[in-house]
């Protein structure tokens, strides 16, 4: 369990908290690139970390992010007028390019004027199929990441993102925990018996054991864990990666995630599926991909888990049974859930929209949840404290999610000789 004082530093993620601090000094995921305006096209209003912006291209397609209210009395931009190279504010025609430069000020004689001003706009990156940005200090601004996936073409990437009404928290813990998935997901997991797609090939043994056996390490990057399976006379070895602040490679190998907070009770959760061989990132792979997991747009939308419908009625709430259907269950289905992902996102959204964490009790299958509380008081702490924050020097583009089998006296380590194990070889489970 973790105190009220702890459960707060490490979910509060505003300007000026201690969480949001250390986020804010990492490059982060804040939109699918496919979801920015086209060139010149209409700005576009989103919100990271409790703060609102302005998404947008220029004519020439150059990404940018403005905070919403304008430099000169505060008018949002997202009523401004998309003009070729800039962003004109409607209220005094004020005129600002993607980099913060100030084209325009026709309010002002003087024609120095806006040279010694500039608008308030954030270093963003196109990669991977999402629009990166970094929202903090300039002068502390980290090299910006090699994640694996960036390396193959949009033909070979698929991207997708659910937006969940909960704190961060909550969802990554399930991206930790691979003794629920057997379970909770039992009924989706007996779907991919002879289902061709790699992701169902690749986690369909785990239908077999509820209780794996469960260790992790803390690293340099955060921490790994694994879950080890009967497999026969071996064992089946599961290694997901958490690399902080919000970032988890899975251990099928060809997954990515992050967790990205839009305030502290609303989260984007992004998901990218790579592969050097195989066109996923065109139809018919595509969409059998993401309609399997349910990130499929209908399936999504059905749920209110986009940017559209998640302050719908459709949105899961305790008042609408977090649209469970308990016909479907009574008829076999384990959960009444279309697939993994609102199976996933109903058991986050109905522990609350911030979790207690001060009641919980914790098990020894709850090894790499303990691990990733206290990697995330580590990086609120040192920002709080002014330490240097843990990963944020970790090259990423060695950290992998990973699975092989392994034998009796086998170490699981030797799938990840190249992690940096910098503290303990075994966790206990229910200590932060």
């Amino acid at each position: 369990m973790l105190s009220k004082e702890d459960n707060e530093l490490m979910c509060r993620t505003g300007r000026g908290s201690a969480m949001g601090d250390a986020m804010r000094r990492f490059w982060l995921p804040v939109m699918q690139a496919a979801d920015l305006p086209a060139a010149a096209g209409e700005p576009k209003a989103i919100e990271v970390l409790g703060e609102k912006f302005i998404a947008w291209r220029d004519q020439q397609g150059r990404p940018g992010l403005f905070a919403e209210h304008c430099l000169h009395r505060g008018s949002s931009m997202q009523l401004a007028r998309a003009e070729g190279d800039g962003l004109r504010c409607i209220y005094h025609g004020w005129k600002f390019a993607v980099d913060g430069q100030v084209l325009e000020t026709p309010n002002v004689a003087d024609p120095k004027f806006k040279e010694r001003i500039k608008g308030r706009t954030y270093p963003v990156r196109e990669a991977g199929g999402l629009l990166w940005a970094y929202l903090g200090a300039v002068d502390e601004q980290p090299a910006f990441p090699a994640w694996p996936f960036m390396a193959v073409d949009d033909a070979h990437r698929i991207s997708a993102a659910a937006v969940v009404n909960c704190n961060y928290v909550q969802v990554i813990e399930g991206l930790v925990d691979s003794s629920h998935l057997t379970v909770l997901h039992a009924s989706g997991l007996a779907k991919t018996n002879g289902v061709e797609l790699d992701f169902a090939k690749k986690t369909t043994h785990m239908q077999f054991d509820a209780s794996p056996t469960i260790e992790a390490d803390e690293t340099d990057f955060g921490f790994h864990y694994v879950a080890i399976r009967k497999s026969g006379a071996n064992r089946m070895a599961r290694i997901a990666s958490f690399v902080a602040p919000c970032f988890v490679a899975n251990p099928n190998g060809d997954l990515w995630f992050a967790v990205v907070p839009v305030n502290d009770e609303r989260c984007n959760f992004f998901h990218v599926w790579w592969s050097n061989e195989k066109a996923i990132g065109e139809e018919p792979l595509r969409m059998q991909q993401l309609a399997f997991v349910g990130l499929d747009e209908p399936t999504l939308t059905k749920y209110g888990m986009t940017a559209a419908t998640c302050d719908g009625e459709q949105a899961m709430s305790r008042r609408n049974g977090y649209r469970q259907d308990r016909a479907q269950q009574r008829a076999g289905h384990w959960t009444g859930y279309d697939s993994f992902t609102q199976e996933d996102a109903a058991c986050s959204v109905s522990s609350g929209a911030l979790r207690d964490r001060s009641q919980e009790m914790l098990s020894a299958a709850d090894i790499a949840i303990s691990r990733l509380y206290r990697s995330l008081l580590a990086c609120a702490k040192a920002a709080r404290d002014g330490q240097q924050i843990p990963a944020l020097q970790a090259d990423v583009g060695k950290v992998v999610g990973t699975f092989g089998e392994i034998g009796p006296g086998e170490d699981w380590r030797s799938l990840v000789p190249h992690h940096k194990i910098v503290s303990g070889k075994a966790a206990q489970a229910g200590r932060v």
